[in-house]
């Protein structure tokens, strides 16, 4: 996190979440795997499919799919969603800067949280491999180096923090607000933050659609400058899918937009 790459998948997420500096929640002991926290998540469902595309200033410089699927075996008697991330480079933007990135987790079905988080990403000459093993019934992660951290109660990943989100009710949120979702990133716990900034009409990929407005709390000096040079929408229904997100970069500006969603759990929120 200390220097952060325009890469495709992440930039969505690092659209949709803001990082700033708080003191570390208490972490309670919890070693028994029946007190695993179960949430009525009916956001998202197994077969979901989102693609999109990211423009970076009038280049049409990638594409990013996000999958869910369900996983066969289970991890402590509980079910498991694999979601997979992904994101490539495309035409002129892939000929000086070569991007191939996959992320996934591995979701808790019942309590919306990860139990192990992989990514690997190829970013022009840049390339790195993560593994994450998430013991939540001991808060703990393990690195894949070597090292445990501890960790507060139904901590996220990168990926896992961005479907937790969609699994927030927003019916009463009022102008301002501001939700935290604490995740485990780059081997350090961060608050995730976005405020919510209202409800609005847009208009994506030639279809309109009822949206919520939220915008990142970031820290200053990061991918983003402020939180008032982005901005992300997403559906105003039970399915709460990134609509769109643009935002100002240290160098021009990127939109990353909806192409197509399969699969939803809800009725979308298009307006006909």
């Amino acid at each position: 996190m200390k220097t952060q790459l325009l890469t495709l998948t992440s930039v969505m997420i690092f659209m949709f979440f803001g990082f700033t500096d708080q003191e570390l929640p208490k972490v309670v002991e919890n070693d028994s795997p029946t007190k695993l926290r179960k949430i009525n998540n009916k956001a998202f469902k197994a077969g979901e499919v989102l693609h999109y595309r990211l423009h970076y200033g009038i280049i049409n410089a990638g594409t990013a799919k996000l999958e869910v699927k369900k996983l066969d075996k289970k991890i402590a008697g509980r079910e498991i969603y694999h979601i997979i991330g992904s994101g490539r480079s495309k035409g002129a933007f892939d000929w000086f800067f070569k991007v191939r990135d996959q992320y996934e987790t591995y979701l808790d079905v019942d309590g919306v949280f990860p139990w192990m988080f992989v990514r690997n990403v190829r970013e022009g000459g840049y390339k790195l491999k993560q593994t994450y093993k998430f013991a939540q019934n001991k808060n703990e992660v393990d690195n894949g180096k070597g090292k445990t951290f501890d960790a507060p109660s139904g901590v996220q990943d990168m990926l896992s923090a961005f479907y937790y989100a969609r699994s927030i009710d927003y019916s009463n949120a009022k102008k301002g607000e501001i939700f935290t979702i604490w995740s485990f990133v780059d081997d350090e716990i961060w608050p995730l933050k976005i405020r919510f900034l209202g409800r609005e009409k847009i208009k994506v990929s030639g279809q309109k659609y009822r949206a919520l407005k939220f915008c990142p709390v970031v820290q200053e000096g990061r991918l983003f400058k402020d939180e008032n040079d982005v901005s992300v929408w997403i559906s105003d229904d039970g399915n709460k899918i990134p609509l769109l997100a643009s935002g100002k970069v240290f160098v021009g500006s990127i939109k990353f937009e909806l192409i197509s969603a399969k699969g939803l759990a809800n009725p979308s929120a298009k307006i006909k």
